[in-house]
């Protein structure tokens, strides 16, 4: 039997959540109530790409140091993979799971429970825990698909507010960094540093880890052996309504991986607002069509709309976004003064 009184508690916190990042952490204290877990692995996720952005964490001290490989074999892992979840999920044959097998098995881990957070939207999140000693219940699973179901909405709410801050100024310098297959960091430019403290901050005195980096290349490398078809890239939050868009290549006759991370272009940034605001197919097409200057006659026209049903969906694209003009739109979707 499902837990109300856990679904009510989690259904107040996600009311009041105005950070991502603080709902989950509230929230998994509630979940650790019904499901128990050892650890645990929740990170954001690009809506499109459905590649893992913004990771919230607590995984054992041991595997700190191999966390390429972990990201890398958790890519290409098909048994339960988030992009192709449609319910609470866990492992029934640990033996068919890469990612068990290779890893999981060593650290006393029996069991995962994946749950994924998606909507008509796009993919929002997902969520794995690892239990030490036993596995997961149908009654917890199902619990953890009630709380997927209450925290979707609000994470995408979440990831809309973040483009309400004023956008800061772009930065020209290039951020790249340089891995090696086994997604192990060979090098990076100087600017690099500071934005992966900001996308992840460490604990003092240590370096910043590259999550996001590892996620896209391990990406690439799962496109690579068949895996998923999504693109390497991934867009994310940096702070004060800025976005960054990553991307992964392979570059050299070594196969190594180049990361690059740079400002999300104005295209990119709409197409996550929208998603993150709920529009319609048309309504994210007609703001699209906004971004590059269009007036109303020249949407309608290469929409083959009239101009009245162009003002009645850019109504419900004010109303779906907060704002009352098409300048304040434009400056939150693209980041244009």
């Amino acid at each position: 039997m499902v837990d109300t009184a856990a679904l009510e508690r989690i259904r107040r916190i996600a009311d009041a959540a105005t950070d991502s990042r603080a709902l989950r952490s509230a929230a998994l204290a509630e979940i650790g109530r019904v499901v128990p877990f050892a650890a645990y692995v929740w990170p954001l996720t690009d809506p499109e790409t459905s590649v893992a952005t913004a990771p919230l964490a607590a995984i054992p001290p041991a595997l700190m140091p191999g966390l390429p490989r972990l990201i890398r074999l958790k890519y290409l892992t098909a048994v339960n993979r988030w992009t192709g979840l449609s319910g609470a999920a866990r492992l029934e044959v640990p033996e068919q799971s890469l990612f068990w097998r290779e890893l999981l098995r060593d650290q006393g881990v029996t069991d995962v429970a994946s749950a994924v957070l998606r909507d008509r939207y796009g993919c929002w999140a997902f969520l794995d825990l690892w239990r030490c000693g036993g596995t997961f219940t149908r009654d917890e699973l199902a619990f953890l698909d009630e709380v997927a179901a209450l925290l979707t909405e609000p994470i995408r709410r979440c990831e809309a507010a973040t483009f309400s801050a004023t956008t800061a100024a772009r930065d020209p310098a290039p951020v790249v960094l340089l891995l090696d297959p086994d997604l192990r960091v060979l090098g990076q430019t100087s600017p690099t540093r500071e934005y992966l403290a900001r996308l992840l901050p460490p604990p003092a005195d240590l370096e910043p880890v590259p999550a996001a980096a590892y996620n896209v290349a391990a990406q690439l490398v799962a496109v690579e052996e068949g895996v998923d078809g999504q693109p390497p890239t991934a867009r994310v939050h940096l702070a004060g309504g800025r976005w960054l868009t990553l991307r992964a290549a392979r570059i050299g006759a070594d196969a190594q991986i180049a990361v690059t991370v740079a400002d999300s272009s104005p295209a990119d940034r709409t197409a996550v607002f929208a998603r993150a605001c709920g529009l319609a197919a048309r309504e994210a097409e007609l703001l699209q069509h906004l971004t590059t200057g269009a007036d109303t006659r020249t949407v309608a026209a290469r929409m083959f709309l009239s101009e009245h049903t162009v003002q009645d969906h850019l109504k419900s694209i004010f109303a779906k976004t907060g704002t009352r003009s098409r300048r304040v739109l434009l400056s939150r979707a693209a980041g244009t003064a």
